[in-house]
């Protein structure tokens, strides 16, 4: 239940900004308010004490001082003296002092307290205070109040567009600060929702990239050692065909299976996908490798440990990559893969004999392999070194985390 209180002030925040389409025509209605309260001031004296006749001159020059306050958003301290100088002058004629009267001042120091800086509201209310308090003191129209309520009213009247004014100066500070957080919240968001976007789209690049050049520099392999077999040796060039034919069979599973993060609807996850390759598909690898004219010889040191699924993941296209780059750069058709399980890292090693000078320009001439390689690595808390062998011919190695940190793990292609 919204109480009373409550409810005024959201009808009143209501026509407040129905109304704020049209401020300059609330600047008038003000100024027309304004002239209706000091007017009504000048008719208002103590029993007993007379008007004073000024000709209707100071009341005409009351009007028109609060014209001056359509000003108040450009020349606010302008219009402060200019409203305190015909109040106070008005006072000194013997008007009686009023919050009718100091209506046109109250609002000009309302906004001075709104738009200026601190020490120049100080100043300024300090200056018209005590001008007010001097020459209320000295008036005709308050000779026969103590002295107590002719100081006490100036100061309680002049001190309520000072505070009021500071209060709003506040919120507005207040709802700029939180504007500029949400805006500031905003970018923040857009940038990592950009962020996000582009590290989604290189993971789905690194695997496209893996898939793609592995299979196909693959099957040209087996395709040209099919075709220089084909006279001298038809049995063996037939099995490297039906080789060839599981080769474009499992590009075709891993392309689909890529391509179907893509596509990703309501179905339970991994529903319809093959699970991601790991090192227990070494085998398999390693076999279509020999069957495309490539000698792999694997070895391994250490306990064979479990690994994570993005541990997993990562070895096995780091080898399958660097055995693509033996297979379609290396002049030698030869590669040896070491595994060594340590306390807390793999090591795995690719590496191929040869001209050193060939086999590292050929090694790194492959564009984004060896890019991609180092950002598998690396995005599971890895490292990856590529380069020419002091013996000959180029060498990969990679050092894994057995058991990467969960925040790791879980930004791991």
């Amino acid at each position: 239940m919204k109480s009373s209180l409550e409810r005024y002030t959201e009808r009143v925040e209501q026509y407040a900004s129905r109304f704020s389409r049209f401020p300059r025509f609330l600047e008038v209605t003000m100024v027309l308010a304004l002239i209706g309260c000091a007017f009504f001031g000048t008719q208002l004296s103590l029993p007993g004490v007379d008007r004073p006749d000024t000709g209707k001159s100071l009341e005409v020059l009351l009007g028109l001082s609060c014209f001056v306050l359509l000003k108040y958003r450009t020349h606010t301290r302008t219009v402060v003296v200019v409203v305190a100088g015909v109040t106070i002058a008005a006072i000194a004629r013997g008007y009686l002092l009023t919050p009718m009267l100091l209506a046109p001042l109250l609002a000009a120091m309302y906004w001075l307290a709104v738009l200026c800086d601190r020490r120049t509201v100080r100043l300024y209310a300090l200056v018209v205070t005590v001008a007010l308090l001097t020459v209320n003191l000295f008036s005709d129209g308050m000779r026969d109040l103590s002295p107590v309520l002719t100081v006490v009213g100036p100061v309680f009247w002049m001190a309520l567009p000072l505070v009021g004014g500071s209060l709003a100066r506040l919120r507005g500070d207040y709802l700029e600060a939180v504007k500029a957080r949400a805006e500031h919240a905003e970018r923040t968001r857009e940038e990592e929702a950009r962020l996000r976007v582009t590290e989604e789209r290189m993971r789905i690049a690194r695997e496209l990239h893996d898939v793609v050049a592995h299979h196909l520099a693959l099957a040209n392999a087996q395709a040209g050692t099919a075709a220089h077999l084909s006279r001298s040796s038809p049995e063996q060039s037939r099995k490297i065909l039906d080789d060839l034919t599981g080769t474009t069979s499992a590009a075709l599973r891993e392309l689909k299976a890529t391509l179907g993060l893509l596509r990703q609807d309501d179905r339970p996850k991994g529903e319809g996908l093959d699970p991601a390759p790991g090192l227990a598909r070494l085998p398999e690898l390693i076999d279509s490798y020999r069957s495309a004219g490539l000698e792999v010889v694997v070895h391994q040191e250490g306990v064979r440990r479990p690994l994570t699924p993005g541990v997993d993941l990562t070895a096995y296209r780091i080898v399958q990559e660097a055995l693509t780059n033996v297979a379609k750069h290396a002049p030698e058709r030869a590669a040896h893969v070491g595994f060594t399980y340590a306390d807390s890292r793999l090591l795995i090693t690719v590496s191929n004999d040869g001209p050193a000078t060939a086999t590292a320009v050929s090694g790194t001439s492959g564009g984004f392999g060896l890019r991609g390689m180092r950002e598998r690595a690396q995005s599971i808390g890895g490292d990856l070194c590529a380069g020419p062998r002091p013996e000959g011919g180029f060498e990969v190695t990679t050092a894994l985390p057995l058991q990467p940190s969960a925040a790791v793990e879980g930004e791991s292609p």
